[in-house]
């Protein structure tokens, strides 16, 4: 099997950017394992911190391919870290926690926007511990405001920010993205605060809090829509065929055979498009000779472009346009994976698993010399626990087994 076709590249001789980097994470799910992914595959060691009273990270349980409290779910967001298992509850435990701070760089958590702070998770509450450690908090809400206290997921900002408005056909009732894009958004926020925050610690040797919310993630990806929306009179809506608000064409057609994706964002790309498909008359027309016109005449436009891309496949349209029209098949996830660039790209690695075998999982979307590296599967609940008490903590094993016999540890 060669690299392209395993999706593994050749280890770099430099380490990852985070090599040396120690991060505690208290999280679970989505959102939050998927930061804390990311920075394992920038170089990070991520020990995630797990309670053992309730059976740990809840994607462990998560379905379809779930058994013995592991997941494909879990595994997808948690390779490479390593498990210790701890009660928070018990002073002991607690020990154990404060112990590992003084050690680490940062404190990761995707906890309710009031817990940190209960918890005492914050920088506040730790500082004393490690001057130069730093907090990151990724909640639904934020830690402050009136909806601290609330539980958010995904589906809710999709709701909440306006997403639902904007997405699916125009008589088709409000529809959400079939990613769960706002965890994963706020994910690379999350990071990128993290990482903004170590890099201010590391030259002042103070640490700092860093607040990040899904909602205010969802928001500010709002962008130019946001701003049309605030500054005219000019109300987004669902376009049909997924089309763009105001760019045409830029939207899904239907060929003989399927759908392809159109993207015409320049007009040198939407002359090409005309001159492609045989209707070079198209570009001197003055109804469609700018953005402006396209828009305003769209409702002539497509239905003349929907029928000419009709008449061909998928494949025989894609090969006219590729390098000259920005487009693209309207892919399966199966397909999607299969892709050329895809697997040109690495962007899927062969783990082994110690009961599953081999599993292909998806590395992290950052590409750098000695990234990517980490081909361990996620770990089992409490599997490195010995491990960094011992190597990291320096307990011998009867310190261990007291600590286990006290319930501080799983």
């Amino acid at each position: 099997m060669n690299a392209e076709d395993s999706g593994s590249t050749q280890p770099s001789r430099r380490n990852g950017p985070l090599h040396g980097t120690r991060i505690l994470a208290i999280s679970q799910f989505g959102a939050g394992p998927f930061a804390t992914q990311n920075l394992v595959d920038l170089g990070a060691e991520v020990i995630k911190i797990e309670d053992p009273l309730t059976s740990g990270d809840v994607a462990r349980f998560v379905p379809p391919v779930s058994e013995k409290g592991d997941s494909l779910y879990f595994q997808a967001f948690n390779r490479g870290k390593k498990s210790i298992a701890i009660d928070f509850r018990s002073d002991q435990g607690l020990s154990v926690f404060h112990k590992l701070v003084k050690i680490s760089d940062a404190v990761f958590n995707n906890l309710r926007g009031d817990l940190p702070a209960k918890l005492g998770l914050t920088y506040e509450d730790l500082r004393h511990l490690n001057l130069g450690i730093v907090t990151c908090s990724l909640s639904g809400f934020g830690r402050t405001g009136p909806r601290a206290d609330e539980p958010g997921y995904d589906a809710i900002m999709q709701g909440l920010a306006g997403y639902m408005s904007i997405t699916g056909e125009p008589e088709a009732p409000p529809a959400k993205s079939g990613v769960s894009i706002i965890d994963f958004a706020g994910g690379y926020a999350a990071a990128l605060g993290l990482v903004a925050a170590l890099v201010d610690a590391k030259s002042t040797g103070i640490g700092r809090d860093v607040d990040v919310s899904l909602l205010d993630t969802a928001v500010a990806m709002l962008t130019y829509l946001g701003s049309w929306q605030m500054n005219s009179d000019w109300e987004p809506s669902r376009s049909p065929d997924s089309a763009h608000q105001t760019l045409v064409p830029a939207q899904n057609f239907q060929t003989s055979d399927g759908w392809i994706v159109i993207f015409c964002a320049k007009e040198h790309f939407w002359q090409s498009l005309a001159e492609l498909i045989g209707m070079p008359l198209l570009i001197s027309d003055e109804r469609f000779a700018t953005f402006a016109d396209r828009h305003k005449n769209r409702e002539v436009l497509l239905p003349i472009l929907s029928e000419r891309l009709g008449e061909k496949s998928s494949e025989e349209w894609l090969n006219l346009f590729r390098g000259k029209v920005p487009s693209a098949p309207v892919n399966t996830i199966k397909q999607a994976l299969e892709d050329e660039q895809v697997r040109a790209r690495g962007l899927v690695v062969n783990v082994e698993h110690p009961s599953n075998g081999m599993i292909r999982l998806i590395t992290s979307s950052i590409l750098t010399e000695g990234a990517n590296e980490s081909v361990t599967p996620g770990p089992a609940l409490g599997e490195h626990t010995d491990q960094i008490l011992s190597e990291l903590l320096g307990f011998d094993e009867t310190e261990i087994n007291v600590l286990r016999d006290q319930g501080a540890i799983g």
